[in-house]
């Protein structure tokens, strides 16, 4: 058996192990989980990971879960370059203090804008009021600031000259939010400057390819949904706005 990438690329962090693994042309099968569907709670997943999230790994007789430590798997295995994870102490460090800082930043703040913006009206019928959608933009907004002024700087990518998982990871997180309708990018041309780059390192087509269905969740119906999931999101959303 050969290694498995269980993943919907509805998910940032499944986006980015997707584009990894192929820009690095890592041989894997992938196994889609449709999360609307619910296929992450069965029981045959289960048996992949028992957190019922996704990503997911199987090599072998081995599982995995998280993402990063996918990531990081996939790099020691498949001996990648050594820019997406650098042996220079101080630049895996730079690498390592991004990946740490952005779970409950770029990450947390860009979903909750996205299911915000693109979920909860899908889900209740109603947009969010725009006093409120206005806050979590600016709570995103505030996360970015620190992005570029701690983070980017004035170097071609996070940890210098060349890309890195951090740069990756970032990017996918990013994209969330701009496919509910938000351009974060618009009026930082800094920010869409790095972005340009990090698309070509990793290949345009590519990005593009892993961001098909994301840019087109506009089109998602709450009868895509199972209904338990539904209800479950559905509660979930309005406790948090």
């Amino acid at each position: 058996m050969g290694l498995e990438l269980y993943l919907d690329l509805l998910s940032q962090p499944c986006r980015a192990l997707y584009i990894f693994a192929r820009s690095n042309n890592i041989p894997f099968e992938f196994k889609r989980v449709q999360l609307p569907k619910g296929q992450h709670k069965t029981e045959e997943f289960r048996k992949v990971n028992v957190l019922m999230k996704v990503p997911a790994l199987r090599d072998g007789s081995f599982t995995l879960a998280e993402s990063i430590a996918i990531l990081l798997y996939l790099v020691q295995k498949f001996k990648t370059p050594d820019h997406w994870y650098p042996s220079d102490l101080q630049k895996r460090a730079r690498v390592d203090e991004y990946l740490s800082w952005q779970h409950v930043n770029i990450r947390a703040k860009g979903s909750k804008l996205f299911l915000s913006k693109a979920l909860l009206p899908l889900i209740t019928g109603q947009p969010l009021p725009p006093e409120k959608l206005e806050f979590i933009t600016e709570d995103l907004n505030v996360a970015l600031k620190q992005f570029e002024e701690k983070f980017l700087q004035d170097k071609p990518f996070i940890a210098g000259t060349e890309i890195s998982l951090a740069d990756l990871v970032a990017l996918v997180e990013l994209m969330q939010p701009v496919c509910a309708g938000y351009d974060l990018f618009e009026e930082r041309p800094k920010l869409a400057e790095w972005r340009r780059r990090v698309e070509e390192a990793v290949g345009k087509e590519l990005f593009l390819e892993a961001h098909k269905e994301i840019m087109n969740v506009k089109n998602l119906t709450a009868d895509q949904f199972a209904p338990e999931l539904l209800e479950n999101f559905k509660q979930q959303l309005l406790k948090q706005n």
